[in-house]
């Protein structure tokens, strides 16, 4: 069975899943290597793997660390198109649908496709829109895109839509790394009402409650990454109230 097709069966089910998400720049093998055994010990679904920006040379290492010693997929969640890497399971190929700029519709996509084709990874078309969080974050600073308003629920309702109109398997949802807000529970529920595909929920969550609020909205992956950069425990804490 795909990731995706176990992804579909586990989101019409109701089982709830969880990604932790692994920026190689914040990490060295050692802090890894404790992160991943958290994780794993706390029932980690799924290592997802990205950033902004990629300055090491490092995400081979630890994507294959990660691969021997662990049963956890490793899913990419690219910032751009330099981030590919054979050695994962899967890749979110993320289109930006809440912005405006074709780069990240449609552009960087046309540049990585003969290196997609050609890899073994397991291409997870995703709808991905990022969500105002109550600060400026690094993806809508380099993606050069205007989050969509907290506020604005209908905004959100009518992106993801499309989104699945459009042929979309997966609608991520992300405030963004160290959110100062997570994405609004009403947000969630309206969206995850309006629509039948998987819908991950990340950025700002950093506490099982937040999680659980997210959760009941109709998440159906949640994904913790600046949280655990601070706080490797805070995995458990959030596993428990998961799964």
């Amino acid at each position: 069975m795909t990731l995706y097709s176990a992804l579909q069966k586990d989101a019409r089910a109701g089982k709830k899943k969880f990604a932790v998400l692994i920026d190689a720049d914040k990490y060295t093998l050692p802090s890894l290597r404790k992160a991943a055994e958290i994780s794993v010990k706390a029932g980690a679904d799924y290592f997802f793997f990205g950033g902004s920006l990629l300055t090491s040379d490092s995400q081979t290492d630890f994507i294959t660390w990660i691969k021997d010693n662990t049963a956890v997929p490793v899913v990419l969640f690219p910032g751009n198109s330099q981030q590919l890497n054979n050695k994962a399971d899967a890749i979110l190929l993320l289109s930006l649908i809440s912005g405006r700029n074709p780069d990240m519709l449609i552009g960087r996509h046309v540049i990585s496709a003969p290196f997609l084709k050609a890899s073994k990874l397991e291409i997870l078309p995703t709808g991905y829109m990022l969500i105002e969080s109550g600060r400026m974050t690094s993806v809508a600073y380099m993606s050069g895109t205007t989050p969509i308003p907290s506020n604005k629920d209908e905004i959100a309702v009518c992106t993801a839509m499309a989104g699945e109109m459009l042929g979309l398997g997966l609608i991520y949802m992300d405030a963004g790394s160290g959110a100062q807000n997570p994405v609004p529970v009403s947000m969630i529920e309206k969206v995850k009402s309006s629509t039948s595909v998987p819908l991950i929920i990340g950025g700002g969550i950093n506490t099982p409650l937040k999680a659980k609020a997210a959760l009941n909205a109709g998440a159906d992956v949640i994904v913790v990454g600046n949280a655990i950069e601070k706080d490797p425990s805070v995995i458990t804490r959030i596993g428990s109230v998961i799964h």
